[in-house]
């Protein structure tokens, strides 16, 4: 058997073992913490499009390019989201393609990427989504498209393990490093890159074997308490964050016997 995980398991393993147990392992409904709108969704595939779909004869498309390709994908949005997708693909297209000599061709868009990593005999595998993945001249740049209206760069510990994950998983699947991790605000034109070193590979090899642990051996989940407490959805059921603790529901998944793979 193979465990999956992915960034958002790390994330919230992390965070604190026991919001990882109530939300994974006893599959307790809480909080959604990622979503996407149809002007997001709409943006990200014209992104893809634009690059997957260009003949790559001509050093940079046209604007008319950019057009045909936000007209293929936003069906269903109203005229006032045409026009705001509109209007940031096209600083889009002055910020990032025509500030170029040429667009280069990616080595992949609008994917998912996959990698395993065996600990404490349990297999665990990799996987994440990607928008777009360069070549750099020593290694990959996987590029993520943000649409929310301001720069939010999150937490510092949280961009670690997502950048480390990656490493992992590109270099199985690709046999380069993942040197660059750069996120795009479409909204601002706003880019901000982060440098990939083994550090981010170790920290997120550590926490796997760190939960491979927690799933083989010990069992206690042992929660974190701190700020997290006031936004966690299961601090009702935690004695870190109450005094009288509620009983977990019936709709609660049985507690889980060893499992022998994780899943990313």
């Amino acid at each position: 058997m193979t465990y999956p995980l992915s960034a958002a398991k790390l994330q919230c393993y992390d965070r604190c073992p026991k919001s990882y147990y109530f939300r994974y392992e006893r599959k307790l409904p809480g909080t959604a913490f990622y979503g996407s709108a149809a002007l997001g969704t709409s943006l990200h595939q014209a992104l893809a499009q634009i690059y997957r779909d260009w003949h790559y004869q001509d050093s940079l498309p046209n604007l008319e390019w950019i057009e045909h390709c936000w007209n293929q994908q936003s069906n269903g949005l109203s005229s006032k989201q045409l026009e705001e997708g509109r209007a940031i693909l096209r600083r889009y297209y002055h910020e990032f393609i025509m500030a170029e000599a040429a667009m280069r061709r990616p080595l992949a868009v609008e994917g998912r990427i996959q990698g395993t990593l065996q600990v404490e005999n349990l297999e665990f595998s990799l996987s994440g989504r990607y928008d777009r993945i360069d070549y750099l001249d020593d290694g990959l740049e996987l590029i993520d498209y943000k649409s929310t209206k301001e720069v939010n760069l999150g937490e510092s510990d949280e961009l670690d393990l997502q950048m480390g994950l990656y490493y992992l998983a590109l270099e199985q699947h690709y046999q380069q490093s993942l040197k660059q991790l750069s996120l795009i605000y479409l909204r601002t034109g706003d880019k901000v890159s982060f440098e990939v070193t083994p550090f981010h590979r170790e920290r997120v090899t550590a926490l796997i074997s760190d939960l491979a642990l927690e799933l083989r051996h010990d069992r206690r989940w042992q929660p974190f308490a701190g700020e997290q407490c006031d936004r966690c959805a299961y601090s009702k059921y935690c004695s870190a964050a109450c005094a009288c603790p509620e009983p977990l529901p019936d709709t609660a998944k049985p507690e889980p016997q060893l499992q022998l793979v994780l899943g990313l």
